[in-house]
């Protein structure tokens, strides 16, 4: 059975840094390709980043150069690390396998301004 659970989540300040992590059981990290996803209230579930399983990582244009997505194969942990944060990625952040469709139930951030 496969389990994605999401932390690191909160309330920031426009500016400021958060990091992500997912943490994985019933699939391994290493040989699939996890992606993280986000959603707002009135808002549809958009792709974020991904990091494929042979380590390729990719970006939505509203966060490239902003967000770097990571893995950590030891632990089988997927991470999302967010700088200088806007208001706009307020949303609920949701980590995936995209090889299984399997899906965490988020975690919140709120970027204040």
């Amino acid at each position: 059975q496969v389990q994605l659970v999401e932390s690191g989540g909160g309330s920031v300040q426009a500016g400021g840094s958060l990091r992500l992590a997912c943490a994985a059981s019933g699939i391994r990290v290493s040989v699939n390709s996890m992606a993280w996803f986000r959603q707002s209230p009135g808002n549809q579930r958009a792709w974020v980043a991904s990091v494929s399983h042979s380590g390729d990582t990719k970006y939505a244009t509203s966060v490239k150069g902003r967000f770097t997505v990571s893995r950590d194969i030891a632990r089988n942990m997927v991470y999302l690390q967010m700088n200088n944060l806007k208001p706009e990625d307020t949303a609920l952040y949701i980590c995936s396998s995209l090889n299984t469709n399997s899906w965490g139930r988020g975690t919140q951030v709120t970027v204040t301004s």
